[in-house]
């Protein structure tokens, strides 16, 4: 592949990072829990399989898991719960293609064989529909109850990445904090193809270049497009000044859909409330400064659950369904 052109492509993975990825192109999915619980940071994860099917059949490209070990009162949100790669195992026996997304693995908290393994186990068991998000963590109070110390969370990121990035090779030869890999025994199972996506959420404490020439992909909370399209640019010009596959770049987003269409857009928690008409040019906008994937969140969505995924998927998904 000459420079130019692997420059401009993302790189060919798995189905999902495939399926979901593509150059100038923007896709959307949603956050689980597929529930309103503005007033309360739990969730009731009442009829969540029947939404993450109802979601599937409409035509979303993914659904993603949060991995929140604990209730952080101050954090205001503990997500779907339930540990992330149980629930995965889960929804692999009951979904047949959206995409499966982690956003994101702590991985200083886990050791990074468990990872390494649970991983690959779930991308085989949904044949290749497996995102891994990973990240250094920002709830400090879960460290000192694992024993770890959260300033050298930058440094376990890093030796936790580069762990599981060897042990997915045959009998590797490798050395770090977490462990020593002398090429006599081998993990399996592998993934299905030679490695399973990790996107990198924000900088994990992590220098630009050695994000650029590591992660398969970046995910970002919502900024002001100038300060998202400076970020995006960044990233992609960091890419190619190292000789590297194009990266995606994935955001999250709160919405509260309505059916008012003389409303204006109102600011919300790391999003709007706003039409489905507005919500369009919104992600029309994202989508022309270099965003190719949405994980829309309804936590703070007011209308009836099941009613609002069909109206995103007759008024929103035909803008960016894309073959």
């Amino acid at each position: 592949m000459k420079q130019d052109s692997k420059n401009q492509e993302f790189e060919s993975i798995n189905k999902a990072y495939n399926q979901i990825f593509k150059v100038n192109h923007l896709s959307i999915g949603l956050i689980v829990p597929i529930e309103t619980y503005a007033n309360s940071s739990i969730p009731s994860m009442l009829n969540q399989l029947e939404r993450i099917k109802l979601a599937e059949n409409l035509g979303f490209s993914a659904v993603w898991l949060r991995d929140i070990p604990f209730n952080v009162p101050s954090f205001g949100d503990v997500g779907q719960i339930f540990d992330p790669f149980a629930y995965l195992g889960f929804l692999c026996a009951h979904t047949t293609k959206i995409a499966l997304g982690v956003g994101s693995i702590i991985l200083p908290l886990r050791h990074p064989a468990n990872i390494a393994k649970s991983a690959a186990s779930i991308d085989i068991l949904s044949q290749g529909r497996l995102i891994l998000g990973v990240a250094s963590g920002d709830r400090a109070e879960e460290y000192p109850a694992l024993n770890i110390d959260s300033h050298l969370r930058g440094e376990k990121f890093r030796e936790s990445f580069e762990y599981i990035s060897q042990v997915w090779k045959d009998f590797p030869i490798f050395e770090n904090n977490f462990g020593t890999l002398n090429g006599t025994l081998d993990m399996l199972p592998k993934p299905l193809a030679k490695k399973v996506p990790m996107l990198i959420t924000g900088s994990s404490q992590q220098s630009s270049d050695w994000l650029a020439k590591n992660g398969d992909g970046w995910i970002t909370y919502p900024r002001n497009p100038e300060l998202q399209k400076k970020f995006i640019d960044l990233c992609r010009e960091k890419s190619k000044n190292i000789g590297v596959y194009n990266k995606p770049i994935s955001q999250s987003l709160y919405i509260d859909l309505d059916d008012n269409f003389s409303l204006s857009p109102q600011p919300i928690h790391l999003g709007y409330r706003l039409n489905t008409k507005h919500l369009v040019e919104h992600l029309k906008s994202l989508e022309k400064i270099g965003v190719n994937h949405v994980a829309i969140n309804l936590r703070f969505n007011q209308a009836n659950i099941e009613k609002t995924l069909e109206k995103l998927a007759r008024d929103v998904l035909p803008h960016f369904n894309k073959s």
